[in-house]
């Protein structure tokens, strides 16, 4: 992939993301910041960790990561490079207001990324927010130019889910069995 190869915003997740077999569980990265990124997912009944009431809540730690995932798969790609596997190793402070999510919710995952340190050790800061496009549009009348921000979560809106996560990109990784 080449600079010129960079997708443009926003772009599917999956081709940032070096993950098999419906791993990707992120459907669209819509932002990509010098600090961060914001990404979607949408809960589906067909997803690989669906139960009977819905998406449990735990996986929104995955979103959290694969959403740092996408943001330094685009910066990859925007340098002429592959995506680069990296390792979730372990998150703090994830609450959640919901034990599950509902099918058929669409999801802002927005991470920050509070730094990077020079051995690979990546810290996180993300939130999950519910895309809910009536209560969006209502803010945007009452507050703002409704063509502007008619996807934006209003930032008074409380989310669904936030945490820390800390990630870990090592300099070379092999792949087992040519996965």
């Amino acid at each position: 992939m080449t600079a010129s190869d960079t997708p443009s915003l926003p772009c599917p997740v999956a081709p940032l993301v070096p993950h098999a077999r419906g791993m990707c569980l992120l459907t669209q990265l819509d932002e990509v910041r010098e600090e961060g990124a914001t990404a979607e997912t949408v809960t589906r009944r067909d997803d690989l960790f669906a139960e009977p009431d819905g998406i449990p809540a735990w996986v929104g730690v995955e979103w959290l990561a694969q959403a740092v995932a996408a943001w330094a798969g685009f910066r990859a790609a925007a340098s002429g490079e592959a995506p680069a596997p990296g390792l979730l190793l372990g998150a703090k402070r994830y609450r959640a207001r919901v034990p599950v999510f509902d099918f058929d919710q669409r999801i802002r995952v927005t991470v920050t990324i509070d730094f990077i340190a020079d051995n690979g050790v990546t810290q996180i800061s993300g939130a999950l927010h519910t895309i809910d496009k009536h209560a969006i549009e209502k803010h945007a009348i009452e507050k703002y130019d409704i063509g502007k921000h008619a996807t934006a979560v209003p930032d008074d809106a409380e989310p669904l889910a936030r945490g820390s996560l800390t990630l870990y990109r090592p300099a070379a990784m092999p792949a087992l069995n040519g996965a």
